[in-house]
């Protein structure tokens, strides 16, 4: 069974920086659209940012200039790196993996437990 785990979430203060990482199980991690989703309470999970199998992205317009997506296929990880956060950004942060670019949460097959991320002001 593919496993994807999110590590790096914390506590940070407005301004600060987080950096995300999702490490894949299985080594078809190279072929999979790899993406990031957060959810608040009472919400539906939001599309932050995508990276595909070729390294095309895609961001979310409340990221853009703050957030960058990466991965290292050599490793079986993706990051997010996260800066100048703040209390908006307050959320649990999903990694997931999928065939296509896809900016819906439909579209991706596998799913992490979650790392949370709280910005305090």
């Amino acid at each position: 069974q593919v496993r994807l785990v999110e590590t790096g979430g914390g506590r940070v203060q407005a301004g600060g920086s987080l950096r995300l990482s999702c490490t894949a199980s299985e080594r078809a991690f190279s072929m999979w659209v790899v993406a990031w989703f957060r959810r608040t309470p009472g919400k539906e999970r939001d599309f932050v940012s995508l990276i595909g199998s070729t390294g095309n992205t895609d961001y979310a317009d409340f990221v853009k200039g703050r957030f960058t997506i990466s991965r290292d296929n050599a490793k079986n990880s993706a990051y997010l790196q996260m800066n100048n956060l703040s209390p908006e950004d307050t959320a649990l942060y999903y990694c997931a993996a999928g065939a296509s670019s896809d900016r819906s949460a439909l579209a991706y097959n596998y799913w992490g437990q979650g790392t949370p991320v709280t910005v305090s002001s």
